[in-house]
């Protein structure tokens, strides 16, 4: 068997932070619905460069450098954009799920 794998590190930083912010006092009037948490997802990835690993020991690495005030700043300004672009046009009927 092998331990060869395909990671985006980006998806995955992402897809942490979107998460942590929604459940944040910031956000606490958005909506948390799959829907427009994934769409919040998509939104930042497309803005942000992709960072693809096949070992666990690179995702690893990817993690390290990626984890700098510059890089985070970078991928919260695109989640924070994200947020609002999804809170203002969502893709569904329901009302806010808090």
């Amino acid at each position: 068997m092998s331990d060869r794998i395909l990671i985006n590190v980006t998806e995955e930083i992402v897809r942490g932070l979107v998460a942590f912010l929604l459940r944040g006092p910031e956000y606490q009037t958005f909506c948390k619905c799959e829907i427009c948490e994934l769409d919040t997802v998509a939104l930042a990835l497309n803005a942000l460069p992709a960072k693809y690993v096949t070992t666990m020991s690179a995702r690893d690495e990817a993690f390290r450098v990626m984890n700098t005030p510059a890089h985070i700043e970078n991928i919260n300004r695109e989640i924070i954009r994200a947020l609002h672009v999804v809170n203002k046009h969502p893709r569904h009927d329901e009302k806010p799920t808090p």
